[in-house]
């Protein structure tokens, strides 16, 4: 990755920051230096300026010096003011005393190498004929008859005395390390989420994963960048499910325009049939007006049964369409389940014709489902007619046989010869047929049980169909109870 080369974003946060702190360490160390070297220097002029008063005080009480010699050289013995020269002049520059090498009285006759007061009072350093340096202080007595002048070598000795001791230079380095050290460990720290960041938006900009979540400290910049990776990920996940669902939409669009495209030429196929045999038979009698009554009543009724299967074909596709164009537009409510099977009985019994099989149901009272009732009748009349037409059987039934917080569980069945396994699958199938020839001759369009299914997962519940064990069919499907919500 091409911004992974060069310095880190550590680097340029730490080094600018070591700088600075690198600068106000050495201003705060020179400063002290200084202020530690003009310390220990006025130290020493102190000392200068303590002589020039004993001077000048031995002279304002008329004492003699030699004592006072005495004590100097006996109190400086050994130490860095062993060698320190002091001269007496009078005003006229006479020189009335010394001790050591006589310091010049005119300052004309010194070669001063820097100057500086302190405390108000002048001093000098100062380069002899023989190129010795040393200090210089002077003072005037009170009546200004005599100068004291004191000297002191300026040399290593004097240069060790005013030197800061390496120690300090060592606790000083020691704690500017330990500054700089610091500084890092936090920096990084500061920079660790940035340089996290930095990976998980290389691995989400190369389609890799990010596994370093965990990693983030815990502090705000990490609590804004695992939040940031949170809604990255929630938005990489909404993003694959919305496509998931597009492709699940798009294949539904796609299947159900096959399943139209199925329906619409399997309608073709069967409206051409019934359609054609009534346009043979309309042919045939237009072909022979002499034709005798009982060829011509065999003919008009052929074509009266292919005018109902024509009809009964074209109610069931106008069934299937609302089912699955305007579901959300069938209303629902609060459906007797054993009024509604109880009035299908009775509609049996008092139809004419003879009924070929026995039916009978087990539904307690009060057995309220959420659906519409003219589908739930039109659905259990699909179910007979489709067992009166192939089952082959005697008895058909209709029981509850379980119920749970939200649904009925119904058990449809019949005592015929039942249908092959294979064919069981396909049940619900638009137009299959397991003998096409047999259900053709016998009216059916092909559409009674897609029919069924439809109205049972329209209403919200679900269906499923077996052989029994002892012979026939067996549909079990379940139906919302009743929730007081109706839907116009």
């Amino acid at each position: 990755m091409a911004s992974r080369r060069g310095i880190s974003y550590h680097w340029r946060l730490f080094l600018p920051i070591a700088l600075c702190l690198c600068i106000v360490f050495g201003f705060i160390i020179w400063y002290q230096y200084k202020r530690e070297a003009d310390y220990r220097a006025e130290l020493l002029t102190q000392q200068l300026d303590l002589i020039n008063r004993r001077v000048l005080g031995a002279y304002d009480n008329d004492q003699t010096l030699r004592p006072f010699n005495a004590f100097i050289a006996t109190y400086f013995s050994g130490s860095r003011f062993e060698n320190v020269r002091i001269s007496v002049y009078q005003a006229d520059g006479m020189l009335k005393y010394s001790f050591g090498i006589p310091v010049p009285f005119d300052d004309g006759q010194l070669n001063v190498i820097k100057s500086f007061d302190s405390d108000g009072v002048p001093r000098r350093v100062v380069r002899d004929d023989e190129g010795h340096v040393y200090m210089v202080s002077s003072s005037f007595s009170t009546d200004n008859k005599v100068k004291v002048i004191s000297a002191m070598p300026y040399d290593s000795e004097y240069d060790d005395a005013i030197q800061v001791d390496s120690t300090v230079w060592l606790v000083i380095l020691a704690c500017m390390g330990v500054t700089l050290v610091v500084t890092y460990y936090f920096t990084r720290m500061l920079t660790r989420s940035v340089k996290l960041l930095k990976d998980f938006a290389y691995r989400a900009a190369t389609g890799g994963r990010f596994t370093g979540i965990d990693k983030f400290p815990r502090n705000e910049l990490g609590d804004i960048s695992r939040e940031i990776v949170t809604l990255y990920r929630e938005r990489a996940n909404a993003v694959e499910l919305i496509n998931k669902e597009r492709k699940v939409a798009i294949h539904a669009i796609e299947e159900k325009a096959r399943v139209t495209r199925e329906m619409t030429n399997n309608i073709n196929h069967e409206i051409k049939t019934p359609v054609g045999i009534i346009r043979g038979y309309l042919e045939s009698i237009l072909a022979d007006p002499d034709m005798d009554p009982a060829t011509l009543r065999r003919f008009l009724e052929r074509m009266l049964s292919n005018v109902e299967r024509l009809t009964n074909l074209l109610n069931d596709v106008s069934t299937m369409t609302r089912l699955e164009n305007g579901a959300d537009k069938i209303s629902v409510n609060k459906v007797d389940m054993y009024d509604l099977v109880y009035q299908i009985e009775y509609d049996m019994h008092a139809d004419n014709q003879k009924r070929s099989m026995e039916f009978s149901f087990d539904i307690p009272m009060d057995c309220y489902v959420t659906g519409n009732s003219g589908l739930l009748h039109g659905m259990i009349c699909g179910l007979i007619r489709n067992s009166e037409m192939y089952s082959g059987g005697t008895k058909i039934g209709l029981r509850l046989i379980s119920e749970s917080e939200r649904f009925y569980v119904f058990a449809y069945y019949d005592n015929g010869v039942g249908v092959p396994e294979e064919h069981i699958p396909h049940l619900f199938e638009r137009f299959y047929r397991i003998d096409t020839g047999r259900s053709r001759k016998q009216g059916g369009t092909g559409l009674g049980l897609p029919i069924v299914k439809g109205t049972i997962t329209t209403l919200g519940g679900t269906i499923s169909v077996h052989n029994r064990s002892t012979g026939g069919l067996e549909f079990i499907f379940s139906l919302p109870k009743w929730t007081g919500m109706a839907k116009q």
